[in-house]
C-alpha cells in the first residue's frame, strides 16, 4: 500500500508546465493542511485512541469469549492498537523529523500496517453485522443451525484467523516489494521505491481491499435494513410503551452503521479516482491530482478516527464489556468516596 497509502511527501518544487514528466514522479502535493493541520489531529486521536483502546483491552482480557461477537470485538481491539502504532511515524514524517530515511520506513512498513489494520477492522464490522442479523432476524423459537454456527466461538476464531490471513497475505508483500534502493530524492515518493512487480501488486491489493470494503458496505446495508424492519414489526406487536427499550436497541444496533459511514465511506469514494490519478499516463491534470490528494488525506484521517469510535461500539454492543466497565468505575467511585469521608472524619477529630 506504501506511497499511495499514507502519502508522506516532500517539499520539492514541481513545474506544472512540464507535461513530459510522468504523473507518478510528480507526487509533491503537500499543503498547510497535510503538513501542519493533519499532524496535530493525528496526535490528538493517537493519545485519545491509545487510552480508550488500552482500557478496552484491559476490560476484554477479563471478559470470557462466550460468543462469536466477543471474539470479533476482541480482534477489533487488536487491529486498532496496531493501527495506532503507525500514527507516530506518520506524524514524525509530516513534520520532517528523523531525516529522509523515516519516509522510507513509512513507505515500507507503517503505511502497510495502517491499511492492514483498517481492512481487518472493516471485515470484523461485517462479521458482527452478519452475526446480529442471523440472531435477530432468523431466530424464532430455537436458533437455526446457521445462526448457532455463526455464534459458535470456535467458528468465530476460525473466521478471525482467515481474516487476518487474507489481509496480511494481500498487503504484507507491499513491504517486501518496496525494495528499491532509496536516497534522499526518492525517499518521499513511495511508488519509486517499488519494484515493477511491487507497483502491480500495490494496485492489485488496493482494488482487492476496495472490493472488500464495498462488499462489506452492501452486507451492512442489507443486514441493518432487515434488522430495522424486524425490530419495527416486533415493537408493533408489543402493545405497551417501550420507547426507552427501542431507543437503547437502536443505539446499539446502528452504532456500527454510524462508525462505518462516517469513517470509511468518504475515503473509499475517492480511493479509486485517486489511485487512477497516480497511474502514469492518466488524464488527470496537476490541479486535479492536487485536489484528489487533499481529499484523500482528509478522508483518510476520518478512517483513522475509527480508533476512537470503536470503543463506543464495544460499550453499546457487548453487555459483558459494558457491565465490567461500569463495575470497575463504580468501584473506583465508591473507594474514592470512602477515602474522602475518612479524610473528612480525621480532619474533624483534630
Amino acid at each position: 500500500m506504501g506511497g499511495g497509502g499514507l502519502g508522506v511527501n516532500g517539499t520539492m518544487t514541481i513545474d506544472p508546465s512540464n507535461i513530459t514528466v510522468p504523473p507518478m514522479n510528480r507526487t509533491d502535493f503537500s499543503s498547510v493542511f497535510t503538513h501542519k493541520v493533519l499532524p496535530v489531529l493525528y496526535s490528538l486521536i493517537f493519545v485519545a485512541g491509545l487510552v480508550l483502546n488500552l482500557l478496552a483491552a484491559w476490560i476484554f482480557l477479563r471478559v470470557p469469549c462466550c460468543s462469536g461477537m466477543v471474539v470479533y470485538l476482541k480482534n477489533m481491539v487488536v487491529a486498532d492498537l496496531l493501527m495506532l502504532v503507525s500514527f507516530p511515524w506518520r506524524v514524525a514524517g509530516e513534520l520532517e523529523l528523523g531525516g529522509w530515511y523515516l519516509h522510507v520506513v513509512v513507505c515500507r512498513y507503517t503505511a502497510v500496517l495502517f491499511y492492514a489494520s483498517m481492512y481487518v477492522g472493516i471485515i470484523f464490522l461485517g462479521l458482527i453485522s452478519l452475526e446480529r442479523y442471523m440472531k435477530i432476524v432468523h431466530t424464532s423459537g430455537s436458533p437455526s443451525s446457521t445462526t448457532a454456527l455463526l455464534q459458535n466461538v470456535t467458528v468465530a476464531r476460525g473466521l478471525s484467523v482467515l481474516t487476518w490471513g487474507l489481509i496480511m497475505g494481500s498487503l504484507l508483500p507491499n513491504s517486501l516489494l518496496t525494495s528499491r534502493q532509496a536516497h534522499e530524492e526518492t525517499a518521499k515518493q513511495c511508488m519509486r521505491l517499488k519494484t515493477p512487480l511491487g507497483v502491480q501488486w500495490h494496485r492489485a491489493s488496493i482494488f482487492l481491499c476496495v472490493g472488500i470494503f464495498w462488499a462489506t458496505f452492501l452486507l451492512l446495508g442489507f443486514c441493518y435494513a432487515s434488522i430495522a424492519r424486524r425490530v419495527y414489526l416486533s415493537y408493533r406487536r408489543v402493545r405497551k410503551d417501550s420507547s426507552e427499550a427501542r431507543r437503547k436497541s437502536n443505539r446499539s444496533i446502528f452504532s456500527i452503521l454510524l462508525v462505518f459511514f462516517l469513517c470509511f465511506v468518504p475515503y473509499h469514494v475517492c480511493r479509486i479516482p485517486y489511485t487512477i490519478s497516480q497511474t502514469s499516463g492518466s488524464a488527470f491534470g496537476q490541479r486535479s491530482r492536487f485536489l484528489l490528494f487533499q481529499v484523500k488525506e482528509g478522508t483518510l484521517f476520518l478512517s483513522a478516527l475509527n480508533v476512537c469510535l470503536d470503543p463506543v461500539i464495544y460499550f453499546l454492543m457487548c453487555r459483558t464489556f459494558r457491565e465490567s466497565l461500569l463495575r470497575k468505575f463504580s468501584r473506583k467511585v465508591v473507594e474514592a468516596r470512602r477515602r474522602s469521608l475518612t479524610t473528612a472524619q480525621s480532619a474533624s477529630n483534630l
